[in-house]
This record gives C-alpha cells, sequence and structure tokens, in this order.
C-alpha cells in the first residue's frame, strides 16, 4: 500500500479527515499525571467509545527537550516511543520539519521513516531539491510506502516573511513552492504532499484550488488554537473539488488540553472534557 492508498482507506475507516496532532504542554498536563500516561488514557478512551481519528501527529520536539543525553537520561524518547507503540490511526505522521544537505537528509529520512517507523515525515524545501530528494529514495524500496509533507504556506505568523515575498512574476514565493511540490510530486512518483496552514482562507483556497486536480496530499494545520475553523476548510475544499480523503486537518493543543488557552489547570474531568473535543472535531473533519 503507497501513501495516497494509506490516506484514502484511513479516511474512509474513520469517516472523517481528522489528524490528532500530539504536541503536549507539560505545564497543562494533569497534575500527577506523566505524558506518556496522559496520551495513552485518550487513546484507550477513543477506542473504547469508538472515537476515530484520520491520522495522528506528534511533534518530535516536545519530545526530545526532555532528553538529557549527556547524562544517559531519555526519557522523551521513551515517552514518545510508548506513544508511537500505540497511536489510535494511521498514518503516523512525524513532525519533525527536516531539511538539510542530502547526505544528511538522508540520516534524517532514516530517522523518521526506520527509526520511528514514521508513515510521513514534514520536511523544509529552503535547501532545495538535494534536500527534498533523499527522503524519496534514500530508504530504497519502503520509500514507495512512505509520504511526507513538505511546507508551503504555513499557519504560523512569521510565515509571511519569507513566503509571502513577491518574485519577479508577482507571485509570492509560496506559489512558486507549491510548483515544485507539483513537480517532485511528479518525478519521484511518491507521496510528496504539501502543508498549507488554515489561518489565511483566500491564500488557502489559492492553494488548494492549485493541487485539486494533482492529488497531492495537503496537511493542514492552523485550527483550533490557532484560529482555523475545520467547517470553513472543509467548504473550501469542497468549492475548489480537492479530494477530502487526500487532506489531514490537524489540531493539536484544542484536542489534547483545551482548557491551557484560557491558562487554567485541568480540570477534575479532563478525560471527558478531551474526549468530547476529540469527538467534535472528528464530526467537523467527516467527509
Amino acid at each position: 500500500m503507497n501513501y495516497i492508498e494509506l490516506l484514502s482507506s484511513s479516511a474512509k475507516k474513520a469517516g472523517n479527515c481528522a489528524c490528532m496532532g500530539i504536541d503536549p504542554n507539560f505545564s497543562a498536563l494533569p497534575e500527577g499525571v506523566e505524558v506518556s500516561e496522559f496520551f495513552l488514557t485518550l487513546f484507550e478512551l477513543m477506542d473504547r467509545e469508538n472515537v476515530r481519528v484520520a491520522a495522528t501527529k506528534p511533534n518530535i520536539g516536545y519530545f526530545s527537550r526532555l532528553d538529557k543525553p549527556l547524562e544517559g537520561c531519555f526519557e522523551g524518547s521513551r515517552a514518545l516511543a510508548e506513544i508511537v507503540m500505540a497511536l489510535p490511526a494511521r498514518p503516523f505522521i512525524l513532525d519533525a520539519k527536516r531539511g538539510d544537505i542530502a547526505t544528511s537528509s538522508a540520516n534524517y529520512a532514516f530517522e523518521a521513516f526506520c527509526s520511528w517507523g514514521a508513515d510521513c515525515v514534514t520536511v523544509s524545501p529552503y535547501m532545495g531539491s538535494d534536500s527534498i530528494s533523499p527522503f524519496a529514495t534514500a530508504i530504497g524500496e519502503a520509500a514507495s510506502q512512505k509520504g511526507f509533507y513538505i511546507l508551503n504556506r504555513t499557519s504560523n505568523p512569521g510565515g509571511k516573511d519569507l513566503q509571502n515575498q513577491k518574485m519577479e512574476d508577482g507571485r509570492p514565493v509560496y506559489m512558486h513552492v507549491a510548483d515544485l511540490i507539483a513537480k517532485w510530486n511528479s518525478e519521484y512518483g511518491c507521496g510528496i504532499g504539501a502543508v498549507v496552514g488554515a489561518t489565511n482562507l483566500r491564500e488557502f483556497e489559492d492553494l488548494a484550488a492549485f493541487y485539486a486536480d494533482k492529488r497531492i496530499p495537503l496537511l493542514i494545520p492552523g485550527v483550533g488554537s490557532q484560529g482555523g475553523s475545520a467547517q470553513d476548510v472543509i467548504a473550501i475544499m469542497k468549492k475548489v473539488g480537492y479530494p477530502l480523503e487526500l487532506c489531514r486537518i490537524n489540531s493539536s493543543s484544542a484536542l489534547s488540553h483545551p482548557w491551557a488557552k484560557k491558562k487554567e489547570a485541568a480540570p477534575s474531568n479532563w478525560k471527558q472534557v478531551c474526549l468530547d473535543a476529540i469527538r467534535r472535531f472528528a464530526e467537523e473533519c467527516s467527509l
């Protein structure tokens, strides 16, 4: 099964295109609950209550910060490993935003696909084609079963600093990156997708329309705590004719600790609060 087929089958199984981001806010965890215990509890509740999502996306940086290798401490890596082995849905997207010279990218590809067993990884395009190509080729035949999402128009406010700069033809940089993503997807023949944020809906519509007939997967952050709306995203996708089963709309902290935005402590019924948030999000992302 290649990455496109995995996306389609998992969306059909879940009945939605929701992606559960795993970006733990350690200060917002319930008192006395470790990070791996927290997420494993949520996964068990989701399974028990038949609450399904169509992808999961742990961000490696939130976990590696807990490691202290010089002291022989790998607390974060162990926690991430426990979470990865219990993930409630595939594809498993490792949010790592790698991108370096070719030899380094080859090692990052091995880290994501072989060391962590990810189905997909996020990649930065800043260093160009020799930085991108190892993610499609470095692991041999297994590469055809993997995917990666290239940062295109990100959801963070500072994304405009580079991504919205105008090129000589008057188009913004992010549209030139979209051209490259389409080219690389065609050239390598594997699941190369684009990260397109939901925080600017006009830009999102332009990019969704560009990708609609190319069957290029979209990873869509910015929904939930960052202010984007899953309903608005779905409406735009339908308007431009983008195949919903190939997109993954991501929400992270709004699902796992919605109380943090109000700077409140975890409530005593945090399990139910999180489960309800995940269920609502899955329903909002229904196909």
